[in-house]
């Protein structure tokens, strides 16, 4: 992180584009609309406006908790916005094809050249099989993409046939992600019903997005806590 400092370059002939000018963009609008639609006929939680503005306004405030530059908290707020845009393509590399997307929204809208490249490797290593953080950007995203669980994602009506995935985001009452400076700590802070989903059942399908949240959080020179019902894990 010390090789970004505290602040992006930018050329001063490109615009300053910000998240609420992409959040704006019509065709962005269009593409994560497709995409949500898409990943619920293939069945699974939600990823459409809900999950890209938590994700968004998560990744930009860790940022601004962390006391980095605002533009450096502008650029995760967009890389949480477009990051899952490439699932209106296909669910298989999503990382990829939302970079690529990405890259040809942006550079339309006039975004300087740096910039963009700095969100395309965001975006692109936000998966938790391939990604790891290699900026502040992509770094905060991981982490804001990860601790997005709730039971609001759920998009399958029917309890009786809700697979591992429904059952525990439907279990997640409450969630937070909370940087606490003092301990040098970055804590996602979940509320379950245990009567939906155990404990385990998160474990056993959030192990490796807890992992890639630990080394997302060691970028930034934090430790990772992860707190169930009170309870550090």
């Amino acid at each position: 992180m010390s090789r970004w400092g505290a602040t992006v370059r930018r050329s001063r002939t490109m615009k300053n584009v910000t998240l609420n000018d992409v959040m704006n963009n019509p065709k962005v609008k269009i593409f994560i609309e497709k995409a949500n639609e898409q990943m619920s006929a293939l069945g699974y939680t939600e990823h459409g406006f809900r999950h890209a503005e938590i994700v968004a306004r998560t990744a930009q405030h860790l940022i601004q908790d962390l006391g980095m530059d605002g533009r450096v908290a502008e650029l995760a707020g967009i890389a949480g916005y477009v990051h899952d845009i490439g699932n209106m393509i296909t669910r298989q590399n999503h990382g990829d094809t939302s970079a690529l997307v990405a890259y040809d929204i942006l550079s339309k809208m006039g975004m300087d050249t740096e910039e963009i490249a700095i969100l395309m490797g965001a975006i692109g290593n936000h998966e938790e099989e391939i990604g790891a953080p290699t900026n502040p950007v992509g770094a905060a995203l991981i982490l804001a993409d990860k601790s997005d669980v709730h039971h609001s994602r759920v998009q399958n009506p029917n309890p009786l046939s809700f697979d591992i995935h429904d059952r525990v985001n439907y279990a997640v009452q409450q969630s937070s992600l909370r940087v606490d400076k003092q301990n040098k700590t970055i804590n996602l802070e979940l509320t379950i019903d245990t009567q939906s989903a155990g404990v385990m059942d998160y474990f056993e399908i959030f192990l490796l997005r807890m992992v890639m949240s630990r080394r997302a959080a060691d970028f930034f020179g934090y430790k990772f806590r992860l707190i169930i019902n009170g309870v550090d894990l």
